[in-house]
Protein backbone atom coordinates (compact mmCIF):
# COMPACT_ATOMS: atom_id res chain seq x y z
CA UNK A 1 0.00 0.00 0.00
CA UNK A 2 1.37 3.45 -0.95
CA UNK A 3 2.22 6.29 1.68
CA UNK A 4 -1.07 8.99 2.36
CA UNK A 5 0.14 12.12 1.09
CA UNK A 6 2.12 14.07 4.29
CA UNK A 7 1.39 17.03 5.79
CA UNK A 8 2.76 20.16 5.07
CA UNK A 9 4.93 20.18 8.01
CA UNK A 10 6.22 16.69 7.18
CA UNK A 11 6.66 16.91 3.67
CA UNK A 12 8.72 20.11 4.25
CA UNK A 13 11.28 18.72 6.31
CA UNK A 14 14.65 18.13 5.11
CA UNK A 15 18.01 17.25 5.72
CA UNK A 16 20.99 19.10 6.51
CA UNK A 17 23.45 17.43 4.40
CA UNK A 18 23.74 18.58 1.07
CA UNK A 19 25.43 16.45 -1.71
CA UNK A 20 24.98 15.60 -5.15
CA UNK A 21 22.52 12.98 -6.25
CA UNK A 22 23.52 9.33 -5.25
CA UNK A 23 22.23 5.92 -4.77
CA UNK A 24 23.90 5.29 -1.10
CA UNK A 25 25.17 2.40 0.72
CA UNK A 26 21.62 1.50 1.45
CA UNK A 27 19.75 2.78 -1.70
CA UNK A 28 18.95 6.34 -0.38
CA UNK A 29 18.26 8.82 -3.01
CA UNK A 30 19.87 12.65 -1.82
CA UNK A 31 17.53 14.72 -4.14
CA UNK A 32 18.87 18.78 -3.40
CA UNK A 33 15.84 20.92 -4.27
CA UNK A 34 15.67 25.21 -4.46
CA UNK A 35 15.53 27.06 -0.92
CA UNK A 36 11.99 27.17 0.30
CA UNK A 37 10.60 30.05 2.18
CA UNK A 38 7.85 28.69 3.16
CA UNK A 39 6.65 31.77 5.98
CA UNK A 40 7.06 34.24 2.62
CA UNK A 41 5.80 31.85 -0.27
CA UNK A 42 3.43 29.63 0.52
CA UNK A 43 3.33 28.58 -3.68
CA UNK A 44 6.90 26.38 -3.06
CA UNK A 45 4.76 24.14 -0.46
CA UNK A 46 2.82 22.67 -3.33
CA UNK A 47 5.88 21.26 -5.14
CA UNK A 48 7.77 20.14 -1.96
CA UNK A 49 4.36 18.09 -1.46
CA UNK A 50 4.59 16.79 -5.04
CA UNK A 51 8.04 16.15 -4.87
CA UNK A 52 7.70 14.08 -1.64
CA UNK A 53 4.65 12.26 -3.53
CA UNK A 54 6.44 10.95 -6.24
CA UNK A 55 9.59 10.36 -4.16
CA UNK A 56 7.17 8.35 -1.61
CA UNK A 57 5.46 6.49 -4.17
CA UNK A 58 8.55 5.03 -5.39
CA UNK A 59 9.95 4.06 -2.09
CA UNK A 60 9.28 0.11 -2.82
CA UNK A 61 11.07 -0.17 -6.48
CA UNK A 62 14.05 2.49 -6.26
CA UNK A 63 14.96 3.42 -2.58
CA UNK A 64 14.46 5.34 0.41
CA UNK A 65 15.10 9.40 -0.36
CA UNK A 66 16.20 12.47 1.40
CA UNK A 67 15.89 16.48 0.79
CA UNK A 68 17.97 18.96 0.91
CA UNK A 69 17.62 22.88 0.31
CA UNK A 70 19.81 25.26 -0.64
CA UNK A 71 21.37 27.54 1.61
CA UNK A 72 20.09 30.54 0.18
CA UNK A 73 16.93 31.71 -2.67
CA UNK A 74 18.82 32.28 -6.00
CA UNK A 75 17.11 33.70 -9.06
CA UNK A 76 15.68 31.55 -11.36
CA UNK A 77 18.47 31.98 -13.97
CA UNK A 78 21.06 30.92 -11.68
CA UNK A 79 19.12 27.67 -10.51
CA UNK A 80 18.82 26.33 -13.35
CA UNK A 81 22.29 26.91 -14.09
CA UNK A 82 23.12 25.02 -11.28
CA UNK A 83 21.41 21.91 -12.49
CA UNK A 84 22.46 21.99 -16.07
CA UNK A 85 26.43 21.85 -14.35
CA UNK A 86 25.37 19.47 -12.16
CA UNK A 87 26.79 21.38 -8.85
CA UNK A 88 24.01 22.35 -6.16
CA UNK A 89 20.72 21.06 -7.23
CA UNK A 90 19.12 17.95 -8.59
CA UNK A 91 15.38 19.21 -9.13
CA UNK A 92 13.97 22.34 -9.66
CA UNK A 93 10.31 22.81 -10.81
CA UNK A 94 9.50 25.87 -13.19
CA UNK A 95 7.44 26.45 -16.34
CA UNK A 96 8.74 25.04 -19.08
CA UNK A 97 9.72 26.90 -22.53
CA UNK A 98 11.86 25.40 -25.85
CA UNK A 99 15.43 26.77 -24.09
CA UNK A 100 14.74 25.00 -21.05
CA UNK A 101 13.69 21.67 -22.39
CA UNK A 102 17.04 22.00 -24.63
CA UNK A 103 19.23 22.40 -21.44
CA UNK A 104 17.49 20.42 -19.16
CA UNK A 105 15.83 16.98 -18.59
CA UNK A 106 12.13 17.42 -18.14
CA UNK A 107 9.78 15.26 -16.25
CA UNK A 108 6.61 15.64 -18.58
CA UNK A 109 3.66 15.59 -15.96
CA UNK A 110 2.42 19.22 -15.77
CA UNK A 111 2.52 19.79 -11.76
CA UNK A 112 -0.32 22.58 -11.64
CA UNK A 113 -2.14 20.77 -14.49
CA UNK A 114 -1.79 24.01 -16.59
CA UNK A 115 -2.83 25.78 -13.47
CA UNK A 116 0.19 28.12 -14.20
CA UNK A 117 -1.19 29.32 -17.45
CA UNK A 118 -4.52 31.02 -16.16
CA UNK A 119 -2.81 34.46 -14.55
CA UNK A 120 -4.82 37.26 -12.52
CA UNK A 121 -3.32 40.44 -12.62
CA UNK A 122 -2.26 42.40 -9.54
CA UNK A 123 -2.89 46.02 -9.79
CA UNK A 124 -3.36 49.55 -7.79
CA UNK A 125 -6.48 49.72 -6.40
CA UNK A 126 -6.85 53.47 -8.15
CA UNK A 127 -6.10 51.47 -11.44
CA UNK A 128 -9.26 49.51 -10.60
CA UNK A 129 -11.42 51.65 -13.05
CA UNK A 130 -8.68 51.55 -16.03
CA UNK A 131 -8.56 47.87 -16.09
CA UNK A 132 -12.19 47.44 -15.94
CA UNK A 133 -12.92 49.17 -19.52
CA UNK A 134 -10.46 46.53 -20.81
CA UNK A 135 -12.52 43.99 -23.10
CA UNK A 136 -9.35 41.95 -25.10
CA UNK A 137 -6.00 41.56 -25.45
CA UNK A 138 -6.15 45.11 -27.66
CA UNK A 139 -6.76 47.18 -24.78
CA UNK A 140 -4.54 45.66 -21.99
CA UNK A 141 -2.04 46.50 -24.83
CA UNK A 142 -2.11 49.87 -23.74
CA UNK A 143 -0.77 48.92 -20.45
CA UNK A 144 2.37 47.55 -19.42
CA UNK A 145 3.30 44.44 -17.57
CA UNK A 146 6.06 44.08 -15.01
CA UNK A 147 7.91 40.47 -15.12
CA UNK A 148 11.15 38.70 -13.85
CA UNK A 149 13.45 39.76 -16.25
CA UNK A 150 14.32 35.57 -16.85
CA UNK A 151 10.53 34.79 -16.66
CA UNK A 152 9.60 32.77 -19.75
CA UNK A 153 5.68 34.69 -18.43
CA UNK A 154 7.93 37.70 -20.15
CA UNK A 155 8.60 36.47 -23.54
CA UNK A 156 4.92 34.87 -23.84
CA UNK A 157 3.79 38.82 -22.95
CA UNK A 158 6.12 40.38 -25.40
CA UNK A 159 5.48 38.40 -28.20
CA UNK A 160 1.72 39.07 -27.71
CA UNK A 161 2.36 42.81 -28.09
CA UNK A 162 2.09 43.87 -24.73
CA UNK A 163 5.21 45.91 -23.46
CA UNK A 164 6.68 44.56 -20.65
CA UNK A 165 8.99 45.89 -17.53
CA UNK A 166 11.79 43.24 -17.02
CA UNK A 167 12.94 43.11 -13.12
CA UNK A 168 15.22 41.71 -11.49
CA UNK A 169 14.32 39.93 -8.25
CA UNK A 170 10.78 39.02 -6.87
CA UNK A 171 10.31 41.63 -4.31
CA UNK A 172 11.30 45.08 -6.58
CA UNK A 173 8.22 44.50 -8.17
CA UNK A 174 5.75 45.34 -6.05
CA UNK A 175 8.08 48.15 -4.90
CA UNK A 176 7.80 49.20 -8.95
CA UNK A 177 4.12 48.58 -9.11
CA UNK A 178 3.34 50.80 -6.34
CA UNK A 179 5.62 53.32 -7.41
CA UNK A 180 3.80 53.51 -11.08
CA UNK A 181 6.73 51.98 -13.17
CA UNK A 182 4.44 50.02 -14.80
CA UNK A 183 0.55 49.22 -14.79
CA UNK A 184 0.10 45.64 -13.97
CA UNK A 185 1.62 42.22 -12.21
CA UNK A 186 0.19 39.08 -14.16
CA UNK A 187 0.32 36.23 -11.10
CA UNK A 188 -0.60 32.74 -11.43
CA UNK A 189 -3.85 31.72 -9.64
CA UNK A 190 -2.30 30.48 -6.42
CA UNK A 191 0.30 33.87 -5.93
CA UNK A 192 -1.86 37.77 -5.74
CA UNK A 193 -3.84 36.69 -2.82
CA UNK A 194 -0.97 36.02 -0.60
CA UNK A 195 1.18 38.67 -1.99
CA UNK A 196 -1.56 41.41 -1.16
CA UNK A 197 -1.92 40.06 2.15
CA UNK A 198 1.36 40.15 3.01
CA UNK A 199 1.43 44.29 1.99
CA UNK A 200 -1.76 45.62 2.81
CA UNK A 201 0.02 49.04 3.32
CA UNK A 202 1.22 48.90 -0.45
CA UNK A 203 -2.59 50.05 -1.98
CA UNK A 204 -2.58 46.85 -4.40
CA UNK A 205 -5.59 44.38 -5.20
CA UNK A 206 -6.26 40.99 -7.60
CA UNK A 207 -8.09 42.95 -10.58
CA UNK A 208 -11.80 41.30 -10.30
CA UNK A 209 -12.58 41.15 -13.63
CA UNK A 210 -9.98 39.99 -15.99
CA UNK A 211 -8.28 36.31 -16.82
CA UNK A 212 -4.89 35.99 -18.93
CA UNK A 213 -4.80 32.75 -20.71
CA UNK A 214 -2.13 30.73 -22.24
CA UNK A 215 -0.92 26.96 -22.72
CA UNK A 216 1.77 25.92 -20.36
CA UNK A 217 2.99 23.29 -17.81
CA UNK A 218 5.46 23.86 -14.95
CA UNK A 219 7.33 20.57 -14.32
CA UNK A 220 10.28 19.06 -12.22
CA UNK A 221 13.58 19.50 -14.48
CA UNK A 222 16.31 17.59 -13.69
CA UNK A 223 19.98 17.74 -15.06
CA UNK A 224 20.34 16.75 -18.39
CA UNK A 225 22.13 13.41 -17.40
CA UNK A 226 20.34 12.79 -14.78
CA UNK A 227 18.11 10.02 -16.15
CA UNK A 228 17.70 7.99 -13.17
CA UNK A 229 15.94 10.80 -11.34
CA UNK A 230 13.73 11.78 -13.91
CA UNK A 231 12.79 7.74 -14.51
CA UNK A 232 11.46 8.13 -10.37
CA UNK A 233 10.23 11.04 -10.66
CA UNK A 234 8.11 10.35 -13.79
CA UNK A 235 7.12 6.66 -12.17
CA UNK A 236 6.11 8.71 -9.00
CA UNK A 237 3.90 10.75 -10.78
CA UNK A 238 2.31 8.50 -13.34
CA UNK A 239 1.82 6.33 -9.90
CA UNK A 240 -0.20 9.29 -8.27
CA UNK A 241 -2.23 10.03 -11.61
CA UNK A 242 -3.46 6.18 -10.98
CA UNK A 243 -4.47 6.09 -7.64
CA UNK A 244 -6.27 9.50 -7.50
CA UNK A 245 -3.23 11.13 -5.28
CA UNK A 246 -2.28 13.52 -7.45
CA UNK A 247 -5.63 15.14 -7.99
CA UNK A 248 -6.29 14.93 -4.57
CA UNK A 249 -3.05 17.16 -3.83
CA UNK A 250 -3.91 19.42 -6.57
CA UNK A 251 -7.33 19.87 -4.96
CA UNK A 252 -6.95 19.96 -0.92
CA UNK A 253 -3.70 21.81 -0.89
CA UNK A 254 -4.34 25.05 0.55
CA UNK A 255 -2.78 27.26 -1.92
CA UNK A 256 -4.68 25.67 -4.90
CA UNK A 257 -8.14 25.08 -3.03
CA UNK A 258 -8.25 28.90 -2.25
CA UNK A 259 -7.02 29.59 -5.10
CA UNK A 260 -10.04 27.75 -7.28
CA UNK A 261 -12.40 29.04 -4.54
CA UNK A 262 -11.45 33.06 -4.21
CA UNK A 263 -10.92 33.48 -8.26
CA UNK A 264 -14.35 33.02 -9.61
CA UNK A 265 -12.63 31.86 -12.94
CA UNK A 266 -16.09 31.01 -14.56
CA UNK A 267 -17.21 34.93 -14.30
CA UNK A 268 -14.26 36.49 -15.60
CA UNK A 269 -13.37 38.29 -19.13
CA UNK A 270 -10.77 35.39 -20.84
CA UNK A 271 -8.02 37.52 -22.54
CA UNK A 272 -6.47 34.50 -24.55
CA UNK A 273 -2.19 34.71 -25.49
CA UNK A 274 -0.26 32.71 -27.79
CA UNK A 275 2.79 30.93 -26.37
CA UNK A 276 5.52 30.94 -28.95
CA UNK A 277 7.97 29.38 -26.37
CA UNK A 278 5.83 25.97 -25.79
CA UNK A 279 7.76 22.73 -26.81
CA UNK A 280 6.32 20.49 -29.68
CA UNK A 281 6.33 17.76 -26.97
CA UNK A 282 3.86 18.95 -24.73
CA UNK A 283 1.70 16.01 -24.11
CA UNK A 284 -1.64 18.45 -25.06
CA UNK A 285 -3.49 15.44 -25.94
CA UNK A 286 -3.35 13.79 -22.47
CA UNK A 287 -6.56 15.42 -21.10
CA UNK A 288 -5.95 13.43 -17.77
CA UNK A 289 -2.85 16.32 -16.92
CA UNK A 290 -4.65 19.18 -17.44
CA UNK A 291 -7.32 21.47 -15.53
CA UNK A 292 -10.43 22.19 -17.97
CA UNK A 293 -12.50 25.36 -16.91
CA UNK A 294 -15.48 23.65 -17.72
CA UNK A 295 -14.62 20.31 -16.23
CA UNK A 296 -13.14 21.40 -13.28
CA UNK A 297 -14.17 24.51 -11.38
CA UNK A 298 -15.60 23.84 -8.14
CA UNK A 299 -19.27 24.11 -7.73
CA UNK A 300 -20.03 27.53 -7.02
CA UNK A 301 -21.16 28.54 -3.67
Amino acid sequence: MRRPIRTTALLLTAVLSFGPTAALADDTTRVRHIYVDDSRDLRNSYFMAMLTLALDNTRDSHGDYTLSAAPTPMPQSRALSELAAGRSLDVVWTMTSREREAALLPVRIPLLRGLGGYRLLLIRQDDAPRFAEITDVAGLRAMQAGQGHDWPDTDILAANGIPVQRVAGYEPLFMMLQQRRFDFLPRMLNEPWQEVAQRPDMGLMVEPELLLYYPTASYFFVGPDNTALADRLRQGLERALEDGSFETLFREHPINRQALNQARLGQRRVLVLDNPLLPPETPLDDARLWFDMARDLPPAP
